[in-house]
């Protein structure tokens, strides 16, 4: 039989539960992928709190990669032996292998290994429709990006010097400093020690940022609001402390007409035509070597109480991934 994590009831880490499943055949229109390497993210952790209200008993996790083993009826894009990557499906990636809907399959270049994959693709395709959806960006500008070493901001930093776009990265310590510089961040602010807007105030002489990337949210939002020049946009993508407060409006216009999204990546992948046109993308930089993927914390599946724990310690640097 499969294995698989699943949970029962909202809560810690605690609650994660490693048991056998049977996964059974591929109805019509959907796969069965045996896993190569799953994706760890911090939004599986919402799901696990409740933040992200799912059906329990649920499975957990929704990025991963590996090789389809049995196609159902109607299945004409995929065939047995595919190399494949997904992110965004139903719950349930935390499994050495599962039935899941043919739809949200991305073909996977055999230059791309499935870690790589697992740790990139709900990342990448993040990083890609926030540069290349979100606000037309040109070589030249300067943005803000919150948790600059983390895995959407280390990706980030690379595909922006390649665009000509200069970040100001913000992170916790000194190490994650030196991360964010290696991987192309142009200025990087230790929030734990410097104000965060003031400094941004001095890079861009009192101008302050055109867009502000925050992943972070609740600890952040006031700090990507007092950062923005005036029309700024705040890209709020992201709720690792929690959800951004109540927006004054009010409070918009007084500091310069900003504006604020908080975009989903579902909503710019719904369309297979966008999506193959942003994965394409992505996974031209990473085989070309143009964007480098760092996996720095890999763990067994049967460990993911640990791994959701050290996710939520803020000790992660770089991308997570489990290995199958």
């Amino acid at each position: 039989m499969a294995k698989a994590i699943r949970f029962y009831e909202t809560g810690g880490p605690e609650v994660l539960r490693w048991e056998s499943v049977e996964v059974g055949d591929p109805g019509p229109g959907e796969v069965r992928v045996r896993h190569g390497a799953v994706g760890l993210n911090f939004a599986d952790t919402y799901f696990r709190t409740g933040m992200y209200p799912a059906p329990l008993p649920a499975g957990m996790g929704v990025e991963g990669a590996g090789v389809v083993e049995a196609v159902g009826a109607g299945v004409t894009d995929f065939r047995e032996g595919d190399r494949v990557t997904y992110t965004g499906s139903p719950l349930g990636a935390y499994s050495t292998e599962r039935v899941m809907p043919a739809e949200h399959l991305i073909a996977l270049p055999d230059a791309i290994e499935f870690e790589t994959a697992a740790a990139m693709t709900m990342r990448g395709l993040t990083t890609s429709y926030l540069l290349r959806r979100i606000h037309p960006l040109k070589a030249g500008d300067t943005v803000l990006l919150h948790a600059a070493a983390g895995g959407v901001g280390l990706i980030f930093c690379q595909w922006a010097k390649l665009l000509g776009v200069n970040v100001i990265g913000t992170v916790s310590t000194d190490e994650k400093a030196a991360v964010a510089r290696a991987h192309g961040c142009g200025e990087v602010i230790v929030y734990t020690r410097e104000n965060v807007a003031e400094r941004v105030r001095e890079l861009t002489g009192g101008a302050g940022v055109p867009v502000v990337y925050d992943s972070i949210g609740a600890s952040t939002f006031q700090t990507s609001i007092d950062s923005l020049a005036r029309r700024g946009l705040l890209v709020a993508f992201g709720t690792a402390s929690g959800p951004i407060p109540p927006i004054d409006a009010m409070q918009l216009a007084v500091k310069g007409s900003l504006f604020v999204t908080r975009p989903a990546l579902a909503d710019y992948i719904a369309d297979p035509a966008e999506r193959a046109e942003l994965a394409g993308e992505l996974f031209g930089h990473v085989a070309a070597g143009r964007i480098s993927i760092e996996i720095n914390q890999r763990y067994g599946l049967e460990d993911a109480e640990k791994a959701h724990r050290d996710l939520e310690s803020g000790i992660s640097i770089g991308s997570s991934v489990f290995s199958v």
